[in-house]
């Protein structure tokens, strides 16, 4: 293919990538609307939240392997359509339930996109170098669309009705559409590999328990007898999952590709690297707007420092990854990404007797989140190349799923344990004044309904403990993001200093400089 044409191709791609994850946080800003005109109550306000990552999580390692038998084209086609209809639905969903079937919709087509997208540059691009950069580009607009989510919520439910949120993709996917059938190669079907529903639908009821369990088992009121339920449907699906792999002649997942430590390693950074991303930018966005009292669309801008960060850091990995290899970039990415948390937090006014400036300042807060951004850019780019260049051809979409699945187990284990986390500490530090409703000692929020039903002095005082009382639980969960990424640091040294094993193909070794300095070139399992 000429090199122009694989540029676009790679646009191409990239705008369905953008598309599904700015749709993973585009609520966070325009849920207290619909909420309120749609008439949710808790329970569906969650569903509506929590509908897209859980169908997503569930059929995306089912998704990337329909992708390597009837062609990455027509997955990345066949998501686009239906991420379109279900963004029509949504936007018009005259009901909560509605909407939550909308939401639902839409991750279906999500999972067939997501790990197109990312097979679609690894079989395009064949040299080595150009791979590198395309998927620093790729890796960079999946950070870039989860930051850009609650910016896009806000600037439109100031000019329009929160069903904008949704329907503004419909022009993409249109545009999408398009350049799909115009510029991307369809490739050869894998007819001969047959895909496996039985063990599809036993992956996807495996992951879809399982993030059930992690989302309500990490609330602090989460229903005890529901999560040990989920767990047990989790790990019995899973069980008979492997046991189904084992005997099967075109398994739905090679265990193969998880005995090459570099793809371990890979997979490992991928999911760390979003926990951080996740957990960081939804406390720092609750701070901004619970305790300085900024808006939505103000919170968002602060954030946005992190994709700044991010962006050239991953282009930049991508084309050091050819020359240095990935263990550098992965291990000291995740290393800066630590350091960035820690600045974040350190710099964070009010929170740490460290600045001596006016605590509604959150401007302090930028060049810890422009640090953060650019490790972790380092560290997501690498670690996609890890996984994608160490793969065979033929199992990229098999590889892509297990990336993104990773991807979504992090950042939802990044918002569930670091929010519960936030919450925990809050319920047990927050001292209310004589007086203040207990109801108080619940959330931030409840602390602020309650305030403004009181007197103002009685008010001030009461908002004044909870924001201590958040203040510090937002400091321990930052320090917990901070030790999650050193210890993901120091896994991803030892795993990349190991010899690969004989059965993924891999050649990487201390000693064989020159291989682990070719994470996109192709392995003996290519060659085969």
């Amino acid at each position: 293919m000429e090199s122009r044409r694989r540029w676009w191709v790679l646009a191409t791609v990239s705008v369905g990538l953008l598309l599904i994850t700015v749709d993973m946080t585009v609520l966070y800003t325009a849920l207290p609307t619909l909420t309120e005109e749609l008439g949710a109550d808790a329970a569906q306000k969650l569903w509506i939240i929590n509908a897209y990552p859980l169908v997503m999580a569930g059929l995306l390692l089912g998704a990337g392997t329909l992708g390597d038998r009837v062609g990455h084209k027509r997955m990345l086609l066949s998501g686009l359509a239906i991420f379109g209809a279900a963004s029509s639905a949504a936007a018009f969903a005259s009901s909560p339930t509605a909407l939550v079937a909308a939401r639902a919709l839409l991750a279906v087509g999500a999972a067939a996109m997501m790990p197109a997208t990312l097979s679609l540059v690894r079989t395009v691009f064949e040299d080595e170098r150009e791979r590198g950069v395309a998927i620093g580009v790729w890796g960079s607009m999946s950070v870039c669309g989860t930051a850009l989510g609650p910016i896009v919520g806000g600037v439109l439910l100031e000019h329009f009705w929160w069903g904008s949120v949704f329907l503004i993709n419909v022009p993409v996917v249109a545009i999408a559409l398009v350049a799909t059938l115009l510029l991307v190669p369809g490739g050869a079907p894998g007819a001969d590999r047959p895909w496996d529903p039985i063990a599809s639908a036993q992956a996807m009821a495996g992951l879809a328990a399982l993030v059930y369990a992690i989302k309500e088992g990490t609330r602090p009121d989460g229903p005890l007898l529901p999560v040990l339920a989920a767990l047990a449907v989790a790990a019995g699906a899973f069980t008979l999952f492997v046991r189904r792999q084992r005997v099967q002649r075109h398994p739905l997942l090679d265990f193969a590709l998880l005995r090459d430590p570099r793809i371990v390693a890979g997979v490992t950074a991928a999911g760390l690297a979003m926990f951080a991303t996740a957990g960081v930018q939804l406390l720092l966005t609750q701070r901004l707007q619970l305790v300085l009292g900024q808006t939505p669309l103000e919170a968002g801008l602060v954030v946005t420092a992190f994709a700044v960060g991010c962006l050239p850091a991953a282009l930049l990995a991508g084309g050091l990854v050819y020359r240095v290899g990935p263990r550098p970039l992965i291990c000291g990415g995740l290393a800066l990404g630590a350091t960035g948390v820690a600045l974040t937090l350190l710099l964070t006014p009010g929170v740490l007797p460290v600045l001596s400036v006016e605590p509604d300042r959150p401007v302090w807060v930028v060049p810890g989140l422009l640090v953060a951004g650019a490790g972790l850019g380092f560290a997501m780019t690498a670690a996609s190349t890890a996984i994608m260049g160490n793969a065979p051809a033929h199992r990229a979409g098999m590889a892509a799923s297990v990336e993104e699945v990773s991807y979504e187990l992090g950042s939802l284990s990044g918002v569930a344990f670091l929010g519960s986390a936030l919450a925990s500490v809050y319920t047990a530090t927050v001292r209310l004044p004589d007086g203040a409703p207990d109801a108080a000692s619940d959330s931030l929020d409840a602390a602020h309904v309650e305030a403004a039903q009181l007197p103002e002095h009685s008010g001030a005082a009461l908002l004044d403990a909870a924001h201590t009382a958040f203040d510090h639980g937002y400091a321990l969960t930052l320090a917990v993001a901070c030790l999650v990424l050193a210890a993901g640091t120091v896994l991803t040294h030892r795993l990349l200093a190991h010899r690969a094993s004989p059965e993924s193909g891999g050649q990487v070794s201390d000693e064989a400089g020159q291989d682990e300095r070719r994470p996109a070139g192709a392995t003996e399992a290519e060659r085969a």
